[in-house]
């Protein structure tokens, strides 16, 4: 394809962090119970007696690991090994080798995985609140969305997780969605090129009714087969962060890439709340700190790569495309709607006073 070296620039290490992979203590010890379905989620398990040591984790996630959650993840994996002496072991599983994202997370719910990282939109089938940052058009720049993402609010709509099993460690970040197109479809310049788009998009109900509202046909299929579909032409299009279009390599089965930014991703790190609650609390501490230490990664990382992988984009041969959005924001300034009654009065206030601001 183009020059490629420009792509790999920001993330120079990854192929000497990826390298470490197979040391990731990816093999569960006889004694450990991280696995453990049968825990039930209730306020007795607190007893630390109840979990043995080394424990093996089990972190799942869509992307590759060239991605930017997959850098800062494998940070997050030899940090945590190495504070806590081998204690608490962490077995990466990139590129939905563990399953979808829907599937990674309903796996959270039943124990049969112990960690993911994954839209926020993607875990609101279970509790509506926590896709209030997808709603489109909400952000203007990542500052402001980290401010949202980092206030007492999203702390509390975070808890909501606990009762389907899953708590929240740190906000990842996956940047603002864009949509791309083939080079048969063409691309899109005006929201009239939106009209009966065959579109990919994740289990996100905010995503697609954002998609339906701009005149799309979203579909659901998962990320992991996504480059192989495009190739095939299942699909004409699909809407996904720039460093994931780019990590990810879809600018090899895309040609056009349409900047609309209309929704922002961000990305709770999650641990099962039933293993969460049997940690001892210096474990927990360690866990916690190199969760904060790897969002700060990640954000760094994604808020870089959405600038300068537009110009590798180029590089590679996509058409980038800067259409005038204000069509788009007033097709889907009524999408809130839809989830209104979920999200609750204080929460629909504070989104008032967020557009309002932009």
């Amino acid at each position: 394809m183009g020059n490629k070296s420009h792509i790999l620039r920001t993330s120079a290490a990854v192929i000497i962090i990826t390298g470490l992979f197979a040391f990731s203590g990816c093999q569960k010890p006889e004694n450990g119970n991280a696995g453990d379905s049968s825990a039930k989620v209730t306020e007795t398990e607190t007893k630390e007696e109840t979990i043995s040591f080394p424990i093996t984790i089990d972190l799942g996630y869509s992307t590759g690991r060239d991605d930017p959650r997959g850098v800062s993840l494998d940070e997050f994996r030899k940090n945590v090994e190495n504070e806590s002496n081998g204690n608490i072991r962490i077995c990466i599983h990139p590129s939905g080798e563990e399953g979808s994202d829907e599937e990674l997370i309903s796996k959270m719910i039943t124990g049969d995985i112990d960690m993911t990282v994954s839209s926020a939109g993607n875990y609101a089938t279970y509790s509506t609140r926590l896709g209030v940052t997808a709603l489109p058009f909400l952000f203007d720049d990542f500052e402001s969305a980290w401010e949202f993402v980092d206030s007492d609010t999203m702390n509390d709509i975070g808890s909501d997780l606990e009762v389907y099993n899953m708590h929240v460690l740190s906000w990842f970040d996956n940047g603002f969605r864009c949509v791309t197109t083939s080079e048969k479809k063409g691309p899109v310049r005006s929201i009239e090129d939106m009209k009966g788009l065959n579109i990919r998009t994740p289990d996100n109900h905010i995503v697609m009714e954002t998609m339906y509202a701009l005149g799309a046909d979203p579909k659901v299929y998962p990320f992991a087969k996504l480059k192989e579909a495009l190739k095939n032409d299942m699909f004409d299009a699909q809407e996904n962060p720039i460093p994931v279009i780019c990590t990810n390599r879809l600018y090899e089965v895309q040609k056009y890439l349409t900047v609309t930014n209309h929704s922002y991703d961000a990305m709770p790190l999650t641990i099962r709340y039933d293993l969460w609650k049997k940690i001892p609390e210096k474990y927990r501490n360690i866990l916690t700190e190199q969760a904060a230490a790897a969002q700060k990664q990640d954000r760094e990382l994604v808020a870089a790569q959405t600038k300068d992988f537009i110009q590798a984009l180029q590089n590679e041969g996509m058409e980038i495309i800067h259409p005038d959005l204000k069509p788009f924001k007033d097709a889907t300034s009524d999408v809130i709607d839809k989830f209104s009654v979920s999200y609750g009065v204080d929460l629909i206030d504070m989104i008032g006073e967020i557009q309002n601001g932009n």
